[in-house]
């Protein structure tokens, strides 16, 4: 058997010299292409494949000058200790670390050992020049005042040894200056300068974090903080990567994102990786929301699924909390890190300080070189080393296209802060592997770009392939596939500080992570019981949380000085409409208030719909405010149909509804009612948007266009539904009108029936709509027909007609620049005969307008002469509009408004 150069086999062991800076000897099982045939290395007792193992062997690293060790599992073939096996032997295999490896490239060691050196030299050399300087038993003097010469001969051997002296003096002082040099550039050069920032930023990380529990494998990669802080670009664009999906999450990601954007002072690109649902209320919420320097992209979560699906998973977040696992090739290949976030976090600082904290990670190519070529058929094991070549062939799973050296860390995490990973829970419980207490996966820090040349995705799908053979199902989803992997490659983490996912789940160490408020950095609600869980400080968090909850988002729309941000389509449009109205004008607000962007979220609680297969399906259709939360359960006992509807709320508000509607078992028992918040800014109410916000998220086929002060007669879900069929809506422009009665009684015996309501009319308990004060409203639909019909009847426009009306789906959206009070309703229906719709009055259809106080719109239509005046203005707006348009058809309703 011939051994290559540089390998040694003595006694039945193998290991590395030569060129190396470690000697090792181990055993392995693994199969590999040595160029003479496949090999198997196997140890005794066990089957580890895909484990590295390795036999302990203290040797002295020569290029350092310090004992260096990896740490393993000893392995025995008849108590004779470890051996090779064969051929293999003086091939010789080995990768990575074993699942306790410590690290030969230590920051915290190293500075120290220069330190050490730079403080021991001068007087070791002291020592050493004054002991060893003796001449027959007398010391040479080093000052010329003790040594008074005796003879000529006394005198140059005296000359020749100071001379002697001063030389090695200046050269011990010269070498403590390089010492010197050295480990003032290993302080001033930060990851920084490795990842070429340029410019001093304001964000630096701050802090020490836990360092009760660090591993040994961990601290040696965590220790080299010292020297200048790592800062971060002034306008250089964070990175944040969140898995969102469904309605429930996507409330919860705005909590997020407003924690965020509080705190910020750099541009922000989120990474939102959605299912369709959460796609489509995210989007909206931030094209509507435009805040300066964020930019958002979507990738379908629902694409995925099948990269994870193959994993049983226990925990309440489904196959959508493993999909962190896949984010390597999710994201865009050109994307070199990314901070990964869960829903349930939120901020208490500028994310830039955590950004800053990818800087220090440890870089395999900071250590010392060596030669590949020492065994080209062998792969190395001399931790945190670096090649001058790349490796001829490369261990699956560890090295990548351009040989990814172990000792690089590519993963920031928190150490998890409850006991689930050490199993002492609960009798017999049994977590998956981890190291030590192993590591929350709430806040991640990723470097892809290295990921992806280790071959992360083959990494861990193999570990949890290994793993599931036992385990059977994750508990903690992708967490718990990440410590698996850590375990066997603890190099790959660099342990974040704890106050950066500070963990409020029951029974958590999490107190230790911080003395005081302005310790904490992130508070992650990793509990099912989310609020309601029990901490000491509880409380304290629960209020920082709600402060983010209700907080104005709108505030949130601030520029970042000094920042350019790349042009938005609509906010330009938004900015030239805007500059083209005349300040000056007495109805600028009105006219603003037309163009003005009101932040939306749509279906804010759970949404469910299943379409009917008649395609007869009708949506009642409504918008409301605060004031009218009261109607909401009312109208759900007489409509079963689907509802959609348009809230405008402030984030206060929308919190109340929220737990007003969690509250109620009428609202939770309902889940085809879409709610959508449009959030509050200006000083109108934006009824014709709200209209249209609700239309347009409308699922069936025909809506109902009513009030939320309006209660329709039980039953009329479904006799609408057999009216459009009858009349045949889906192949001809018709609107049935649904006639509007009003009651002034705040308690009411609801008509069952057409005859029950009309007694009611003759006794006067009942009126037809605005009777009073409105008549013009709703006269056209001709009350006194409709006593006695028995079947639809058709009605022609009139001026100021307001019907409540069932339409298709396509109809026209409401005209936005009626706000408040007045015409808001009149101008829609004009619009509708303009374009021929033929007016249908439903004989056994009505519905009951509801008592209650009046709006503060009307109240400032009714006192303010300048409102009316801007009204009118708008109204003769709309009105030519109309004509341009329209044409010569639309003559007439500038004939009928000048008649009335």
């Amino acid at each position: 058997m011939t051994a290559h150069p540089g390998c040694h086999r003595h006694a039945g062991r193998l290991w590395f010299e030569s060129q190396c800076p470690l000697r090792l000897e181990w055993i392995d099982m693994a199969s590999w292409d040595t160029g003479e045939g496949a090999i198997t290395w196997r140890t005794s007792g066990e089957v580890t494949t895909g484990r590295r193992q390795y036999v302990p062997q203290k040797e002295t690293c020569p290029k350092w000058n310090r004992p260096a060790q990896i740490m393993g599992r000893k392995y025995y073939e008849g108590g004779r200790g470890p051996r090779a096996l064969g051929r293999e032997a003086a091939l010789g295999l080995g990768v990575a670390t074993s699942e306790r490896m410590l690290g030969i490239c230590r920051g915290r060691r190293k500075f120290l050992a220069a330190s050490l050196t730079v403080l021991c030299i001068p007087a070791i050399t002291w020592l050493y020049l004054f002991a060893g300087s003796f001449e027959d038993g007398k010391p040479v003097s080093l000052s010329p005042l003790e040594s008074q010469p005796h003879s000529p001969r006394y005198a140059a051997a005296g000359q020749r040894e100071r001379e002697s002296l001063e030389v090695r003096v200046r050269e011990v002082e010269e070498e403590n200056r390089a010492l010197r040099r050295q480990l003032s550039l290993a302080q001033g050069r930060g990851p920084a300068h490795r990842h070429g920032n340029r410019s001093k930023s304001y964000s630096v990380e701050e802090g020490t974090g836990d360092s009760e529990n660090l591993r040994a494998g961990i601290v040696a990669g965590n220790s080299s903080e010292c020297g200048q802080q790592p800062v971060v670009e002034k306008c250089e664009t964070i990175h944040v990567a969140i898995v969102c999906a469904g309605y429930n999450a996507s409330r919860d990601v705005v909590t997020l994102v407003k924690s965020v954007l509080f705190h910020r002072r750099n541009p922000l690109h989120f990474h939102l990786i959605a299912d369709s649902i959460a796609e489509q209320i995210l989007a909206t919420l931030f094209q509507t929301w435009m805040v300066p320097a964020v930019r958002v992209d979507f990738y379908n979560a629902d694409e995925l699924k099948s990269e994870v699906s193959w994993i049983p998973n226990k925990h309440y977040s489904g196959i959508y909390g493993l999909m962190k696992l896949v984010l390597t090739k999710t994201l865009p290949t050109n994307l070199e890190r990314v901070i990964v976030l869960d829903t349930d976090i939120t901020f208490a600082t500028d994310i830039a300080e955590l950004w800053a904290v990818f800087h220090k990670f440890k870089d395999g190519a900071q250590c010392p070189v060596a030669r590949w070529s020492c065994l080209p058929r062998t792969l190395q094991v001399c931790p945190c080393l670096s090649f001058e070549e790349k490796p001829p062939h490369s261990a699956p799973g560890l090295w990548g296209p351009a040989g990814f050296l172990p000792g690089q860390q590519v993963l920031g995490l928190v150490e998890n802060q409850s006991d689930w990973y050490l199993g002492n829970l609960w009798k017999n419980h049994r977590p998956w592997p981890a190291l030590g207490r192993g590591y929350n996966t709430g806040v991640i820090l990723l470097l892809l770009d290295k990921l992806r040349k280790m071959k992360w995705e083959q990494m861990w799908r193999l570990t949890a392939e290994r793993e599931l053979m036992g385990m059977l199902s994750t508990s903690l989803a992708d967490q718990d596939i990440f410590n698996a992997v850590i375990k066997q490659n603890p190099f790959l983490v660099y342990q974040l500080p704890c106050f950066w996912n500070v963990q409020l789940s029951d029974h958590t160490r999490s107190e230790q992570c911080y003395r005081d408020v302005s310790d904490l950095k992130v508070i992650h609600w990793n509990s099912p019981k989310k609020l309601r869980v029990k901490n000491k400080h509880v409380e304290f968090f629960r209020n920082l949380y709600l402060t983010f909850l209700e907080y104005d988002g709108n505030l949130l729309r601030r520029e970042l000085f000094g920042c350019p941000s790349e042009a938005d389509v609509n906010s330009e449009n938004l900015q030239k409409q805007l500059s083209e109205l005349d300040e000056d004008d007495l109805c600028y607000e009105f006219r603003r208030e037309r163009f003005t962007v009101h932040r939306t979220h749509l279906y804010f609680l759970h949404y469910e719909y299943e379409p009917v297969s008649d395609n007869t399906d009708v949506t009642l259709v409504a918008q409301l405010s605060m004031d009218r939360l009261q109607m909401l359960e009312a109208i759900c006992k007489h409509w079963e149909g689907p509802i959609s509807l348009a809230l405008y709320l402030s984030d206060a508000e929308a919190q109340q509804f929220l737990r007003y509607a969690q509250g109620s078992e009428v609202l939770m028992s309902r889940h085809n009612v879409a709610y959508h918040i449009v959030y509050k800014e200006g000083q109108f109410y934006p009824v014709n948007l709200l209209r249209n916000v609700a239309m347009k998220h409308v699922g069936t086929p025909y809506m109902f266009l009513s009030d939320i002060d309006f209660l329709p007669m039980y039953g009329l879900y479904e006799y609408l539904r057999k009216s459009v069929i009858q009349l045949d809506l889906a192949n001809t422009k018709k609107a049935m009108i649904v006639p509007a009665f009003e009651t002034l009684r705040y308690r009411l015996s609801f008509p069952k029936s057409k005859a029950e309501l009309l007694s009611m009319l003759d006794m006067g308990t009942l009126f037809t709509f605005r009777y009073h004060v409105w008549t013009k409203g709703h006269a056209p639909t001709n009350f006194a027909k409709w006593r006695t019909a028995t079947t639809p009847y058709r009605v022609e426009w009139e001026a100021d007609f307001e019907p409540y009306v069932v339409v298709r789906r396509d109809c026209p959206e409401y005209d936005r620049r009626f706000v408040g009070f007045g015409w808001n309703k009149v101008a829609h229906i004009m619009e509708l005969d303009a374009q021929e719709y033929e007016f249908i009055v439903l004989p056994n259809a009505y519905m009951i307008h509801m008592p209650h106080a009046p709006s503060f719109d009307i109240t400032k239509f009714r006192s303010n002469k300048q409102y009316r005046i801007c009204l009118k203005t708008l109204k003769e707006e709309f009105q030519q509009d109309m004509s341009r348009r329209y044409g010569f058809a639309a003559l007439k309703y500038l004939t009928a408004e000048n008649n009335s």
